[in-house]
């Protein structure tokens, strides 16, 4: 071990890009705020490196791109010609690109093995893929020289909620029927019984860790925030119609469909509005939808925006309408929050997980047409009394700039690295509700 009490950490992020949102957004945005806590260096793939280089970091001493894409583009073609369009059957598409992971972990370990077997870096973190079904064949390589293995935060597979099939279908998750099928992939029982830490991004995953490692899981929900992009604070004007947002893909599991049934009868009496920010294959069915219940004169779509916009929408709203019913990690839900916006969402997987009954509204799962009556009577609820929503607003900006930033991020996977190092005890769970 280095005499240094600041860890050296190899972290690999596969998918890491400040220009992009999502998984890609995650490894960026956690990668760089380990920064503040280890002396870190990122290797991620070569499609990642005129954007971190845009960013001012210097190849070869703060990152090292790998080139795979000898393996990785024949198989993302395949993925994108199986999901036959785009925004839908992501299943499919972490299932090949599973297929073509182990090629680049097999090029980091070939450019890093010898570091890593000489001690140069105390802890290799993988923190993407997000996904538990794909393995890292590093993390055994690394156990036998003695170099602890963090694995995490690893999030999805929540299965689809009873009476949404149709949904289900309608994206194009044929694949997410045999999906615990990955459990029995070569590999994996070697892969978690190799690391020294397991970072669970949700309760599901947790589930999924087998009993035998069940002491090496840290809860840490994957998603946070940038206070510097998101830096407006909503008014949280009640004297008005009730004002609520929608921001995401126009997408089934989403929910926008629900959303305006629910508010249908509040948005016909000029008593809320709502913005729909994004866009999808749902489009044309969501404006049909408006037309047909008549609220076209209280709904807005304003399509794909950049993200100062997407702010400028947000910041103007008293509540995120936002009743997505298979969310894993649940970003948008997050920046809401830190703006001071109120979510009102679906006890369902990630947003479940991020939202406390001082901090929004969460209707139980249920089937489709009870989660719009909940959803309905929630509404009303604010929209006759809206002198919570201040309050509300508040302590979801408190919970978010306390727990959920990324600076907070890297002192919680601080606590992880400390502890594999035999330097403190193991942490508790992480803003868990």
């Amino acid at each position: 071990m280095r005499p240094s009490s600041t860890p050296s950490v190899l972290v690999i992020a596969e998918a890491a890009n400040p220009d992009w949102v999502s998984v890609p957004l995650i490894g960026w945005s956690l990668s760089q705020a380990l920064g503040a806590v280890a002396d870190t260096h990122l290797v991620t793939q070569v499609r990642n490196r005129d954007a971190i280089l845009a960013r001012g970091l210097e190849e070869g001493r703060a990152f090292t791109a790998i080139e795979s894409e000898a393996v990785a583009r024949p198989l993302w073609r395949v993925a994108s010609l199986l999901r036959m369009g785009q925004g839908r059957g992501w299943t499919m598409t972490t299932a090949i690109n599973a297929l073509s992971y182990p090629w680049f972990e097999h090029l980091v370990w070939r450019r890093f093995g010898d570091d890593i077997r000489a001690g140069r870096y105390d802890i290799v973190h993988r923190i993407t893929p997000l996904t538990p079904t794909t393995v890292s064949p590093i993390a055994r390589k690394c156990a036998r020289a003695g170099v602890p293995f963090v694995l995490g935060p690893l999030n999805g597979g929540v299965p689809w909620p009873a009476g949404f099939d149709a949904e289900r279908r309608r994206e194009r998750e044929w694949l997410s029927y045999v999906r615990g099928a990955y459990k029995a992939l070569p590999g994996r029982g070697a892969m978690l019984d190799a690391a020294a830490a397991i970072v669970v991004g949700s309760r599901h995953t947790a589930g999924e860790i087998p009993a035998r490692c069940a002491g090496k899981r840290v809860y840490i929900p994957e998603n946070a925030i940038d206070p510097a992009r998101f830096n407006r604070v909503a008014a949280q004007d009640v004297s008005g119609p009730l004002r609520a947002a929608f921001v995401g893909r126009l997408v089934p599991y989403k929910g926008a469909d629900m959303a305006l049934e629910a508010a249908a009868p509040l948005l016909r009496a000029g008593r809320m509005r709502y913005d729909i920010v994004g866009d999808g294959p749902m489009r044309t069915e969501l404006e049909a939808l408006v037309a047909r219940l008549g609220v076209g004169a209280a709904v807005t779509f304003h399509g794909h925006l950049p993200h100062a916009a997407v702010q400028d929408v947000l910041a103007a709203a008293n509540i995120l309408l936002f009743p997505s019913i298979r969310e894993f990690g649940g970003g948008v839900v997050l920046e809401a929050m830190s703006l001071g916006v109120v979510p009102v969402i679906v006890d369902y997987a990630g947003p479940g997980e991020l939202v406390t009954p001082d901090t929004g509204r969460a209707v139980p799962i249920g089937t489709r047409a009870e989660i719009v009556a909940r959803l309905a009577a929630d509404l009303a609820a604010l929209a006759d009394d809206p002198s919570a929503l201040p309050v509300l607003a508040g302590a979801a900006r408190d919970r978010a700039l306390t727990l959920f930033t990324w600076e907070a991020k890297a002192r919680q996977i601080a606590q992880v690295y400390d502890w594999v190092l035999g330097r403190g005890a193991r942490p508790a769970p992480f803003g868990l509700p």
